[in-house]
């Protein structure tokens, strides 16, 4: 029997990851006709009917799996998938929230917690989240990324910087990160730093655009008109908007004179 059931929830995993999750489901169900308190197999049901968007059936199966594994993690996310799908903030994060509370140390159920309190507007405890993870990991690298874009949204430049460059120590080959520094450093007013990022920024991705048209701004409010020109020119090389074309053509004209 158990030699049966093995296989059951084998072929069931094999048909979820060729993404035929009606057949998968309907093996995870005949498993679970042996072994109905099996918070693995609730959960996997859970799954199938989620990606199905079925998600009424996902969150009833996803509720029976934690009401016999309440220290389920994934369990948890995936049902604030579900209730995210369908806008139901206030039941993520009461769901998250419980689930904090069961496994206060557990970073991801914290990392998704702030994430959903950011989706409804809630900095302060977004980032009181953030910060308890920085406690637990002082190197969780997403948990400083997510703080600098809070602190940026809310006008904490140098803040968002301090953040930005805690990642940057270990990551430096993202032209993203040194594009999105380089912002909150334009906005922090220091235009040396913001220059610098967004060359880095360059440097790893010679094709990404936005740095070039960002680096034509900074250099033309330093009467640099000379390196102005030399990076719109490089900016209007990719395929932009006709109106983005003309606007950077113009501009370049007006500092040519």
């Amino acid at each position: 029997m158990e030699n049966e059931i093995n296989n059951e929830i084998q072929s069931a995993l094999d048909y979820f990851k060729a993404s035929d999750y009606e057949k998968a489901a309907d093996l995870f169900i005949k498993a679970l006709d042996s072994d109905k308190n099996n918070p693995n197999i609730l959960n996997n049901i859970g799954l199938c009917y989620s990606k199905l968007a079925k998600d009424d059936l996902a969150e009833e199966y996803f509720i029976k799996a934690l009401s016999f594994n309440s220290k389920a993690v994934q369990t948890y996310i995936n049902l604030a998938d579900v209730y995210f799908r369908n806008k139901k903030i206030a039941d993520a994060i009461n769901l998250l929230e419980n689930g904090v509370t069961l496994m206060p140390k557990e970073i991801a159920l914290k990392h998704y917690l702030s994430r959903f309190y950011l989706e409804d507007c809630r900095y302060d405890l977004a980032m009181d989240q953030l910060f308890e993870i920085l406690d637990i990991d002082g190197d969780n690298l997403d948990a400083y990324w997510d703080l600098g874009n809070i602190q940026f949204e809310l006008g904490d430049y140098d803040s968002a910087v301090d953040n930005y460059e805690n990642v940057l120590e270990k990551v430096t080959n993202n032209a993203v990160l040194y594009y999105q520094t380089a912002i909150a450093y334009e906005a922090a007013d220091n235009t040396d730093k913001a220059i610098s990022n967004h060359l880095k920024a360059i440097s790893c991705n010679e094709n990404f655009h936005p740095s070039y048209k960002k680096l034509g701004i900074l250099f033309m409010a330093r009467n640099d008109n000379e390196s102005a020109i030399e990076y719109f020119q490089d900016y209007l090389n990719f395929d932009l908007p006709e109106d983005e074309k003309k606007t950077i053509k113009d501009l370049i004209l007006r500092i040519s004179k």
